[in-house]
Order: C-alpha cells, then sequence, then structure tokens
C-alpha cells in the first residue's frame, strides 16, 4: 500500500514526445497522479513533479528528449524528474546520467510510477528501473480526452514484427492488449463524458487480439455497439492486416443505419461513421 500522503497539494508538468500512443499514456499517468492528490502545474508555476514520456525512434527524436529534460530541469528547479517511454526503455543508462533526472523508468514500469516515487527527495544519481524486451509482458489500458469530444483510446502496444529499420518492438516489447469487454466499457465512459469520438490508438493495432484470442473485427463490431460514439478514427494500423470485412463492414451487423468508412489520404489512417447518426443527430466533427 503507498502512502500518498506526501503528494497532497503536490504540482505536476507533463511533457511527451512522439506518438499519439504516448500521448494518451501520459493522460494516464496525469490520472494517477491526480488520484494521488497531485495538481498540473498553472503555466508559470514550478512544479514539484516532471515527467517526459519520451520518443525514440530516431537520433533526432533522442536529441529531442534530451532538449526537453534539460529545459525542464531548468524551468523547474528542485522538481523530482521521472522520464519514461521508448527512449527511456532503450537507453536507460544514458537517461539516467542526464543531469536533474532523478527515476528512469521503462516500458513496464511506466503504469506503476507511484512505487518509484518515494518521498519525493532528489536523488544524487539518476536511478534506472527496466525490464528486458522479452519480459514485457503487461498491457497499461489508456483513454484521454484530446478537446471537448475526440478521446484517444488505447488498444494495443508493441509489435512482433521486427523490421530492420524500427526499434518499436525493442523499445515496447511484443504486441499485446486488453480485451475486447474492456475497451467498449471505456468507450462507454468516453461517451459518459460528453465524447463523441474515439480514435483508437498503438503501434499496430491491425494485431489486436493475439493476447486475447480475438480479432479486430470483434473490436470494431463491438465498438459500434456503444451508444453515444459517433466516429471512431483508426490509426496505426498497416495495410496488410485489413480484412474485406474491416474495409466493407456489412449494414446488417452495425447498430444503426450503416457503417460508413472514410478513407483518408494515407493508408495507415481510416475512420467510420454512422452516416444515419450523423444526419440527424450528431454535430459536426472536425475533419
Amino acid at each position: 500500500m503507498i502512502d500518498t500522503t506526501v503528494f497532497q497539494n503536490k504540482t505536476a508538468v507533463y511533457y511527451t514526445l512522439g506518438c499519439k500512443l504516448n500521448f494518451s499514456e501520459t493522460s494516464t499517468i496525469g490520472k494517477i497522479l491526480r488520484e494521488a492528490g497531485v495538481r498540473t502545474a498553472r503555466k508559470g508555476e514550478k512544479a514539484d513533479i516532471c515527467v517526459v514520456n519520451t520518443c525514440s525512434v530516431t537520433e533526432m527524436a533522442d536529441k529531442k528528449c534530451r532538449q526537453a529534460i534539460h529545459r525542464l530541469v531548468k524551468q523547474h528547479p528542485g522538481a523530482f524528474v521521472v522520464v519514461t517511454g521508448c527512449y527511456a526503455q532503450l537507453k536507460p543508462g544514458d537517461v539516467a546520467k542526464i543531469k536533474g533526472v532523478d527515476v528512469v523508468l521503462g516500458a513496464e514500469q511506466k503504469g506503476d510510477l507511484l512505487q518509484y516515487l518515494g518521498d519525493l527527495h532528489k536523488h544524487e544519481e539518476g536511478e534506472a528501473f527496466t525490464t528486458t524486451t522479452k519480459d514485457i509482458r503487461s498491457f497499461s489500458p489508456s483513454c484521454s480526452r484530446g478537446d471537448r469530444t475526440r478521446f484517444f483510446l488505447k488498444v494495443q502496444d508493441g509489435c512482433d514484427y521486427f523490421c530492420s529499420y524500427c526499434t518499436i518492438p525493442f523499445a515496447r516489447g511484443r504486441s499485446r492488449n486488453g480485451t475486447v469487454a474492456s475497451m467498449v466499457e471505456q468507450a462507454r465512459q468516453a461517451a459518459a463524458e460528453g465524447g463523441k469520438e474515439i480514435v483508437l490508438t498503438g503501434v499496430n493495432i491491425g494485431d489486436f487480439g493475439k493476447t486475447t484470442g480475438e480479432t479486430f473485427f470483434d473490436l470494431v463490431k463491438a465498438l459500434d455497439q456503444v451508444e453515444g460514439i459517433e466516429r471512431y478514427r483508426i490509426s496505426s494500423i498497416e495495410p496488410n492486416l485489413l480484412t474485406d470485412e474491416i474495409i466493407e463492414p456489412p449494414s446488417s451487423r452495425t447498430r444503426r443505419g450503416s457503417l460508413k468508412w472514410r478513407r483518408n489520404r494515407t493508408p495507415k489512417r481510416c475512420s467510420w461513421t454512422r452516416q444515419a447518426e450523423r444526419t440527424q443527430t450528431a454535430p459536426r466533427l472536425r475533419k
């Protein structure tokens, strides 16, 4: 049991680099800290905790991460600095050596960051807590609000395709996901909070279901039954993982009217809307 009294009335700032999945996960980290009594620092206010969620797809991304860490350390002197994300997983030793960094958390540890904060006293040297790639197994759920009506729902993490140019399988581990039922429950909660549109995020969401014996189409069908959500956007899906049933959903399986795919210019991003709802009841959403 973690004693959260040390976190009461503390403030935090968050800095995220990289993909929508990172932004969604940062939102979940923020929620964890809020529930422990930490509030987000106001603009210009010195924070007690700095959280940096990093990216590492290129050398330039690594450089931007280092710059962001140095900047936050300078802007918030004395703050307890936590660095997580792909750069932290891939090069924890390098990150821990950056002046001002207290804790470095890998992919498996980021969801449990409270237990690594201690009493928020600065460390003389940064400490790194990571798990080897082959042992990254947990799936940390995340559903964050992007604006008034758009939410980002993490449905999958990791990747099994070890492309020679890509570091993601080493940074995030093997492909894994939550259950369809858990995703539906998060979508319902988003609808209850006023959500009208959900962006499905992940590393390669076409692989959804590998760890639960389900399929991405099972997820699509189940999410379509959630009342109140009028548009879903699909990001980070490889064209070779798109099946005919996903591309052309049968109208007989939909809840109301027919699903309509909106194909964007990039094959990795598409969305569907309920045309009947959109023309009759739904507010116009930003394209």
